[in-house]
Formats: C-alpha cells, sequence, structure tokens
C-alpha cells in the first residue's frame, strides 16, 4: 500500500472511531507501528490529526479528555471485558478497583450486583456503585487527577493498606515480553501493587491492544496476576510467558 493511500486510510479510520491505537491501525493495514508513526507524523504536521498517547485522533475531539478518548477506544471489546470480570464477582464480595477505562467499563457491568463492598481510587467507579443494592464503597483519597478523577500517592496507598479483599480488579498500559505487565506513571504503577498485595486473588483486565506494547515502568511479574481477561487470544511467546507464570487466560466474547 502507498503510503498516500495508508494515510487515507488512517484519515478514513479515525474519523468513523474518533481516535484509533497505533496498534489497531497496523494491524489492520498490515503494517509496522513504526509505519504507522511515521504517517501520522506527516498527518499531525499537517494539523490533520493530533497524536495522544498511544493513539492518535482528530484535532476537534481534543475538547474531550484523554480518559474519555480511552473509554471510547475498542468500546465493544473493552465492554465484553468488563461481563467477563462481572461474572466472576459475586454479590457480598469485596472488591477492589484502580482507575482505567477498561476498569470503569467493569464498574458498569457491576451495577447490578449487590452488597458489594467496593475499595476505589476512582471517582468514577465509586460513583457507579455507590448507593446502589446495598453497595459500601471506599473511595481512597489524595492528590487527584484531573484528566481522569483517580486519586493517586502516598495517601491512596496507605488507605487501601487498610483492607484486605477477595478480589483485585486492575487495568495496566502495556503487557510486554521483556518486562511483563507495565504502566506510564509510577503512582500508578505503585497503587497497582500494593491492589494485589491486599487480595486474595488479582484479575487483570486489558484489551488486545496491550499485547507487545512497551511503557516506562515495570509494574509487576506476570506471577502476580491470577487471571488475565482480554478479548483477544493472546499472541506468541505471551502464550507462553502466561502459562509458565500459570495465569488463567479468559478470552472474552461480545454476547450482544
Amino acid at each position: 500500500m502507498r503510503q498516500s493511500t495508508r494515510q487515507a486510510a488512517i484519515l478514513e479510520a479515525v474519523a468513523r472511531a474518533g481516535s484509533c491505537s497505533i496498534s489497531q491501525l497496523a494491524q489492520d493495514l498490515a503494517v509496522s507501528d513504526e509505519t504507522i508513526r511515521r504517517d501520522i507524523k506527516v498527518l499531525a504536521d499537517e494539523g490533520r490529526v493530533v497524536k495522544i498517547h498511544g493513539a492518535v485522533a482528530l484535532p476537534d475531539i481534543l475538547r474531550e479528555s484523554a480518559f474519555e478518548l480511552r473509554l471510547r477506544e475498542n468500546a465493544d471489546g473493552k465492554k465484553a471485558i468488563a461481563k467477563a470480570a462481572a461474572r466472576e464477582i459475586a454479590n457480598g464480595d469485596s472488591v477492589m478497583l484502580d482507575t482505567g477505562s477498561t476498569t470503569a467499563h467493569v464498574a458498569y457491568a457491576l451495577r447490578d450486583h449487590r452488597e458489594l463492598t467496593v475499595v476505589t481510587n476512582s471517582i468514577d467507579i465509586a460513583r457507579a456503585l455507590a448507593t446502589r443494592n446495598g453497595n459500601r464503597v471506599f473511595m481512597a483519597g489524595g492528590e487527584l487527577r484531573a484528566d481522569d478523577g483517580a486519586a493517586l500517592g502516598p495517601s491512596a496507598t496507605a488507605f487501601i493498606e487498610q483492607f484486605r479483599v477477595k478480589t483485585a480488579i486492575l487495568s495496566l498500559g502495556a503487557l510486554d515480553v521483556e518486562d511483563g505487565p507495565m504502566n506510564f506513571d509510577l503512582s500508578e504503577a505503585t497503587f497497582s501493587r500494593v491492589m494485589i498485595s491486599r487480595a486474595m486473588r488479582s484479575i487483570l483486565v486489558v484489551d488486545g491492544s496491550k499485547f507487545g506494547r512497551r511503557a516506562v515502568i515495570k509494574a509487576m511479574p506476570y506471577t502476580s496476576i491470577n487471571l488475565l481477561i482480554t478479548d483477544r487470544i493472546p499472541p506468541a511467546p505471551f502464550d507462553r510467558l502466561l502459562a509458565d507464570a500459570k495465569v488463567q487466560v479468559m478470552v472474552a466474547e461480545d454476547d450482544e
């Protein structure tokens, strides 16, 4: 495919979806991530698209926060993951959820559950599950991040250390072959590690775009995860890595 044809296809995909991840564009157009990044640089220099973290969007949707864009990106896949995760939680269970677009979808999928004890650092997740069906919701305090309403920092991690829950559900920014689950923010990675330490079982919810992506902070080893729920079969060599770490893998399917 010629560069001009490929760039036209990128513009069409972004216009249709509002935003697209680099990895998804590379997969759809059968080229490397680096090729897509070079095309996007040309389009961004011309003012036709804007680059956001790991993705590309149209300039006129920048009035939405980056978190709102992530909620929309691969929404069908994330909703399928969320439904599968919600089926792992029983009425009356205790659960921790961190801030992320996929865990936000999990919170929405849990709205019909009853008498949950929920610990979170996300305003959106707390709002979705509080004052419903006899739930008890505990919100971690700390420095509030404007983009996604997340409370992070030492006070947030100290708060959740007071709890012992049945299940921790977390989302991360990248799954690397060498460094394992990774994140782009040190405070988020620290919060995730503390969550896992305070739970009997940990569930990682990530869509397929995270496989093969590398971030800057190593969050934890694969052996810290009990169950990984995703929307695509993990590519090689992740299937072997996860099997060796004894991580159960569930591929969620959209049942609508």
